[in-house]
C-alpha cells in the first residue's frame, strides 16, 4: 500500500493519548476534537479514570471508543485498588481498560501475583475490551516476554500491549516481534498495541507492515491492531496531506 493508505490504516487504529498528571479539562476537550480528524477518527482516546465522564460525553455521538489505565503505571500488586480503578473507569463511560502487568512479580518468579492479576481483568472487564501492558522494555529478554505472553493468552484478554511509554525503554520492534508470533503459534484471536514513544509515521509503519508480515495483510484492522500515541496523529495527517 501506498503511504497515505497506510497513513489513513493508522489513523483508524491511532489510541490517541494523554497521560500526563498535568492534564486539565481544557486539555482532554482539545484531545477528544481531535480524535475526529477530516481523515476519519481514530480507534480511541486514552485517559486516566477522572477524565472518562467527559470524553464520554464528548465523544457520545462519535465511533472513537473511550479507553483508560489502571494499575498504571507501576505494575503494582494492590490489586484492590486495580478493582476499584475498573469499576471507576467502566462506570464512568471506559468501552477499553489498558491495565499493566505486574511485571516485577513475574520478573521476581511470582506467577501466582500475575495470574491473579488475569483473573481480575478477565472477571471485572467482562466484554469490554482488555489491554495488557507488559512493560517489554523492563521483562528486557526474548524468553521472559514471550513466557509473559504465553501466560496472558491464558486467560480471556482482547490485547496485549508493549509498554506504558513511562519507562527508559518503551515500544521496540524487537519486542513486537516477539508478541506477535507468539500470539500467532497460540492460534488466540488476540490483538496487539504498540506504545511509547511512537510520534513519526515512518515508525508507526513499521509495527503496521510487522503485523501484516506475522499474521497476513489483513489481520492488522481496528481490533488487532493498535498504536498508543499523543503526538502520532500530527505526523500521519502530514503524510496524508502530503507535506514536508
Amino acid at each position: 500500500m501506498s503511504d497515505i493508505q497506510n497513513a489513513f490504516r493508522l489513523i483508524g487504529s491511532l489510541d490517541l493519548t494523554s497521560l500526563s498528571h498535568d492534564d486539565t479539562e481544557e486539555k482532554i476537550a482539545a484531545l477528544c476534537a481531535k480524535a475526529v480528524t477530516p481523515y476519519g477518527t481514530t480507534a480511541a482516546v486514552c485517559v486516566y479514570p477522572e477524565w472518562v465522564p467527559l470524553a464520554r460525553k464528548l465523544l457520545k455521538k462519535t465511533p472513537v471508543k473511550v479507553a483508560t489505565v489502571v494499575n498504571f503505571p507501576a505494575g503494582g500488586n494492590d490489586f484492590k485498588l486495580m478493582k476499584d480503578e475498573i469499576k471507576k473507569g467502566l462506570s464512568g463511560g471506559a468501552d477499553e481498560i489498558d491495565a499493566v502487568f505486574p511485571y516485577r512479580d513475574f520478573l521476581a518468579g511470582n506467577t501466582d501475583s500475575c495470574r491473579r492479576f488475569l483473573d481480575i481483568i478477565q472477571r471485572e472487564c467482562g466484554k469490554h475490551t482488555s489491554k495488557i501492558i507488559l512493560e517489554t522494555g523492563e521483562l528486557n529478554h526474548v524468553s521472559t516476554i514471550a513466557a509473559a505472553v504465553k501466560l496472558c493468552l491464558e486467560y480471556d484478554i482482547d490485547f496485549i500491549k508493549t509498554s506504558t511509554g513511562k519507562t527508559p525503554v518503551s515500544a521496540t520492534v524487537g519486542a513486537a516481534n516477539i508478541i506477535l508470533e507468539t500470539i500467532r503459534d497460540s492460534g488466540r484471536d488476540v490483538g496487539f498495541k504498540a506504545s511509547g514513544g511512537i510520534r513519526e509515521f515512518e515508525e508507526a509503519r513499521k509495527y503496521l507492515i510487522l503485523s501484516e508480515v506475522i499474521l497476513g495483510a489483513d489481520w492488522p484492522d481496528p481490533a488487532h491492531f493498535r498504536i498508543g500515541a499523543s503526538s502520532l496523529l500530527d505526523d500521519l495527517i502530514r503524510v496524508i496531506e502530503n507535506k514536508d
